[in-house]
């Protein structure tokens, strides 16, 4: 009996380990190393980096550029925490990536977009992509440079075919996703004016809310990203030239002013919203909300409510996207964050659906000019579709 259940075990996990192989594929690093002499480094000095498949067929010309996702660092001290891990060295990166959802190269998978070139950008500066300091201290050697590494990114990908691009996606997940929003229309002015480009977020749209304890916890944290990294400057000007440059981190703010469609894919109870914003440690100092930030199920009925009211708070901070008929929006009322860069959650049999659409036909949808995808979905418990995610108690992160 113990060998016939250990053999289907076995047989089970092979079944997976297959099908995971089919949904995603791996890819090699590049190094974009002629950047170095243009100071576009990593928060090291390291060459920045991205990975790169290649399309065909049909989709030869057109390119998806995705940008990994990681916070941010607001400080020396954190941005050195930073500088010797992956998020802040090339010479700490995996050689190679999984891709999958958005990045597959399956028709069945990602139909819209699997034969487009497609490349993942590795997030080595720690502010989205904005900073711009020319001086570099020697006691920390930190360069606070991801302005610079993304334009060396992106005039890369033009020499090697991007100048001649007929239709272009700008995407990312989490900090990445926001880079795709604060970059949004800074990346469609690089690109020839005859292509057709667009830009997803996905779990981007960080909202300037207080937290448990009535702080404004992350407004002071985004402020002081801006200023280590020098970010001003490469923030939208339409919205710097009315607001704080910390205030313009937030999506709240830049989107009402951003030229370029934009589609937004978020979820009203984003998990790293609710763990970092609404109740980071430092307003729960004696863990009333760890359990909660682990699995929504764990939340007692008054945080189920307090979290209610951060989704209203959420949608608030949303209506200025909704506004335009040319974005497009995706927010589901799962527990979740980052959910294009993995193909359950993407597109599959049983991935979260709005109006019986997965995120990947609605995005499609939308960018191809098929049908407009304005959806908001009703409030938690209400969608049985989502994929809600439970934290190990090690994963927790303030």
């Amino acid at each position: 009996m113990a060998h016939a259940r250990l053999g289907q075990w076995l047989s089970l996990l092979v079944c997976l380990l297959i099908l995971l192989k089919a949904e995603s594929h791996p890819v090699g690093i590049t190094l974009v190393e002629n950047a170095v002499a243009k100071g576009a480094v990593c928060l090291d000095g390291s060459a920045p980096a991205y990975h790169f498949d290649k399309g065909f067929g049909a989709g030869i010309n057109n390119w998806l550029v995705h940008v990994e996702g990681g916070g941010w660092c607001n400080s020396v001290e954190t941005c050195l925490d930073r500088k010797n891990t992956h998020y802040g060295s090339s010479n700490k990166m995996e050689k190679s990536m999984s891709f999958s959802g958005v990045l597959s190269n399956k028709q069945k998978f990602n139909p819209d977009f699997y034969n487009w070139n497609r490349i993942k950008v590795r997030y080595c500066d720690g502010a989205s992509f904005t900073g711009d300091v020319e001086a570099v201290n020697p006691a920390t050697n930190l360069h606070f440079r991801g302005a610079r590494v993304f334009r060396a990114i992106i005039d890369d990908l033009l020499a090697k075919g991007m100048k001649s691009a007929q239709s272009a996606l700008l995407s990312g997940c989490s900090a990445g996703g926001l880079t795709s929003i604060l970059n949004c229309d800074n990346f469609r002015s690089l690109l020839p004016v005859g292509t057709k480009v667009k830009c997803l977020a996905d779990a981007g749209y960080f909202i300037n809310a207080k937290t448990v304890s009535g702080s404004q916890h992350i407004q002071a944290f985004y402020s002081e990203v801006v200023a280590l990294h020098g970010s001003a400057k490469n923030l939208p000007a339409s919205c710097t030239s009315k607001l704080s440059p910390g205030l313009c981190f937030f999506p709240q703010n830049v989107v009402p002013v951003t030229r370029t469609p934009i589609f937004l894919v978020n979820a009203a109870y984003d998990s790293w919203q609710i763990k970092n914003i609404l109740a980071p440690g430092i307003a729960d100092p004696k863990g009333a909300w760890k359990k909660c930030k682990l699995d929504i199920k764990n939340c007692s009925p008054s945080q189920l409510q307090t979290m209610q009211e951060y989704r209203l708070q959420f949608l608030g901070a949303l209506s200025p996207a909704s506004n335009s008929i040319s974005h497009g929006l995706f927010i589901d009322s799962c527990y979740a964050h980052c959910q294009i860069g993995t193909q359950e959650t993407w597109l599959a049999a049983d991935s979260p659906v709005l109006s019986k659409t997965p995120i990947g036909k609605a995005v499609g949808d939308w960018y191809h000019d098929r049908t407009p995808f304005q959806k908001i979905d009703c409030a938690y418990p209400c969608n049985p579709t989502c994929k809600n995610r439970v934290f190990d108690s090690n994963e927790q992160q303030d």
